[in-house]
């Protein structure tokens, strides 16, 4: 659906090409979208009002001017207003409720990271060195979730809460956590390496992955269950592994060598979910329509 696509970059939002295609959206639906549908697509309150207020461009109805039905447009001169002159109007935005103007409505991929038995190790390290070894790996993580573009959110003492989509949001967010996840991995294990030589334990981490829509509130809080899903899936992951739920796999496949886990029934989350674990990247580029991801360093996105 190339018309949806163009729009979409003319607006700037060319991250919600992927979305909009995953549901079948094309120019023929477009302008039939609500506000409620595009909630669901996960895109953000303000993307929300800019895009309702583009649709009614299209048919050369002012905002102010919609009603909650499906009405005929004015005829335009061009062709290309011609040819949507039969696409219904969208219908009118409601109003913004008080617990949208708290929160924002978001699409995330959501990472959780823990070490593995740290109690144990800590328990056997003076208190500086504990300090000085988790600082380290927090900070190697850290580093490897900024430089793909995500936002650390919380460090929960040897572990910590990365997002993938916010308060920036890119069109691979999963992948891009994916990425972050498996260098975390191998910054991990170069940490070990140079501490062998010093006799300090090694370290191992569990990394669990989930991806969906999330709302986030003015203290960076996330509500929604794919916060919970990424920590109940850490929690099932290997020493050293990076595991995912199947939505992050669907996002990823052909660009990540991955083993399925099977279907699991999480705590708190009522069907079961498939689990695959990220091997390495698959050096195979990425799949067709989709842009290749390039690093962040030295540039804005």
């Amino acid at each position: 659906m190339p018309e949806v696509v163009d729009w979409l970059k003319t607006l700037g939002m060319s991250e919600y090409a992927e979305r909009f295609a995953e549901s079948d959206i094309d120019t023929s639906v477009l302008c039939e979208l609500t506000d409620q549908d595009l909630k669901e697509l996960g895109v953000s309150l303000g993307h929300r009002r800019k895009m309702l207020r583009a649709i009614a461009e299209l048919v050369a109805v002012p905002p102010t001017q919609l009603e909650p039905a499906l009405t005929e447009p004015k005829p335009k001169d061009t062709a290309e207003r011609r040819e949507l002159s039969s696409i219904p109007v969208a219908v009118a935005p409601p109003p913004i409720t008080a617990s949208e103007a708290a929160g924002e409505r978001r699409y995330l991929t959501v990472m959780f990271c823990d070490l593995v038995g740290s109690t144990g190790i800590a328990a056997k390290l003076d208190a500086e060195e504990w300090r000085d070894l988790v600082g380290a790996y927090l900070d190697a993580a850290s580093a490897a979730v900024t430089e793909m573009g995500g936002h650390v959110a919380k460090k929960l003492g040897d572990g910590l809460l990365a997002l993938f989509g916010y308060p920036v949001g890119h069109e691979n967010d999963a992948e891009r956590a994916a990425r972050a996840a498996l260098s975390m991995q191998r910054a991990l294990t170069e940490i070990n390496r140079k501490n062998a030589g010093i006799a300090m334990p090694e370290l191992a981490a569990r990394i669990g992955l989930d991806t969906g829509p999330a709302v986030m509130d003015a203290a960076g809080e996330i509500y929604g269950d794919v916060a919970n899903v990424a920590a109940r899936v850490q929690a099932l992951a290997e020493p050293g592994a990076v595991l995912v739920t199947a939505r992050v796999q669907r996002h990823v496949a052909g660009l990540f060598v991955a083993e399925e886990r099977g279907s699991h029934q999480l705590k708190g989350v009522s069907e079961p979910v498939t689990l695959f674990r990220l091997i390495r990247a698959s050096g195979g580029g990425r799949r067709a329509g989709q842009r290749q991801l390039t690093p962040l360093v030295g540039r804005d996105e």
